[in-house]
């Protein structure tokens, strides 16, 4: 999960008569989140429609009057937004990328996500999103992996010029648009790839 910036409604007459799910205003978040899930970072647009999230769940009653409200949409795969339900709750609500920055309540220790110094905004939403499946691990274990077995071999070149494109072509992994990239920050941190 990445630290996200919610663009302008597009079609606020849309969603103030009561449709969340216009198609220019999910495109505006698609594009918001890089086309990854606001919660998992897969990316989620070549295998399946995405959900126009609530944040604030609308289910069960709990917060009716937000289910037309912008700030309270995001992007989410089915398995994100289907795992919290109607778990939330205000005095310790889930992480909102578009609100909070994800890094000072995450962090990752290889592939699996930890909260960060306690933090219980970020248990709660490891364990109630589901943040550490094991479908999930193994996808980004297999993408950091992938750019360990890449640095090394950086490392082990003895051309300092090409060692230096690569290292910085590999920084570009952590970039927003990249899947994992929160996860893919702190591998490549850890390898002093960046800072």
């Amino acid at each position: 999960m990445i630290r996200l910036f919610r663009p302008a409604c597009p079609k606020p007459k849309e969603l103030a008569a009561g449709n969340y799910k216009v198609p220019e205003n999910k495109k505006a978040l698609k594009v918001s989140a890089h086309e990854k899930c606001m919660y998992c970072e897969s990316k989620i647009s070549h295998i399946d429609h995405a959900h126009v999230e609530h944040i604030k769940p609308k289910a069960h009653g709990k917060y009716p009057h937000l289910e037309y409200t912008w700030t309270n949409l995001g992007y989410s795969c089915a398995i994100c937004n289907g795992k919290k339900h109607d778990k939330y709750d205000e005095k310790t609500p889930y992480i909102d990328p578009y609100s909070d920055d994800p890094e000072e309540h995450l962090t990752f220790h290889g592939w699996i996500v930890f909260p960060r110094n306690g933090s219980e905004r970020g248990e709660l939403t490891i364990t109630d999103v589901a943040l550490n499946r094991a479908e999930l691990i193994e996808q980004r274990k297999d993408r950091i992996e992938g750019l360990l077995r890449a640095i090394n071999a950086c490392f082990r070149t003895q051309n300092q010029s090409l060692k230096e494109a690569a290292l910085r072509s590999l920084a570009q992994e952590a970039a927003s648009n990249k899947e994992y990239s929160l996860a893919v920050k702190f591998a490549l941190r850890a390898q002093e790839v960046i800072t």
